[in-house]
């Protein structure tokens, strides 16, 4: 797996197929970016919850957010990752997708308004329905300890 972790990193050219783990990645990745301020501590939330989703160690886990930040640097539309998560994930998955992209949007105390457009999108775009969307904003709201 590290290997594989490597070599997306060292690829010159984004893969025709990404590996579900980078298009994971790059989406929570985007996220952070949404408010301009991409903060250590939103960089250690997606860590946690990488290497909570797929068993990464903290080599593979740096790996995977280096080649995560490569591709998303050179991303220019949504739809290659969304796709893959929509294809890949089972519609359970897909809502914990959107719950861990909240858990990004809220690192930082403060809902950006371009990060909840973005969740938006991408939730549109994996079939996650509005009303899962929203209960899965309580949920990590009530995880926090926070107001709806």
């Amino acid at each position: 797996m590290f290997d594989s972790l490597l070599r997306m990193l060292k690829s010159p050219e984004p893969q025709a197929r990404p590996d579900l783990r980078l298009s994971v990645a790059v989406l929570l990745l985007e996220a952070a970016r949404q408010d301009d301020a991409f903060v250590s501590h939103e960089r250690a939330v997606i860590a946690g919850l990488l290497t909570r989703k797929f068993d990464l160690s903290e080599q593979e886990c740096e790996a995977l957010l280096e080649a995560g930040a490569v591709r998303a640097a050179q991303m220019v539309q949504l739809h290659g990752h969304t796709s893959h998560v929509f294809e890949e994930m089972t519609p359970q998955e897909r809502i914990g997708m959107v719950e861990m992209l909240w858990d990004v949007a809220y690192a930082d105390g403060v809902l950006d308004p371009e990060e909840d457009l973005l969740i938006r999108r991408i939730s549109g775009l994996i079939h996650v329905t509005d009303r899962e969307r929203v209960l899965a904003r309580q949920e990590v709201l009530k995880r926090l300890g926070r107001s709806f």
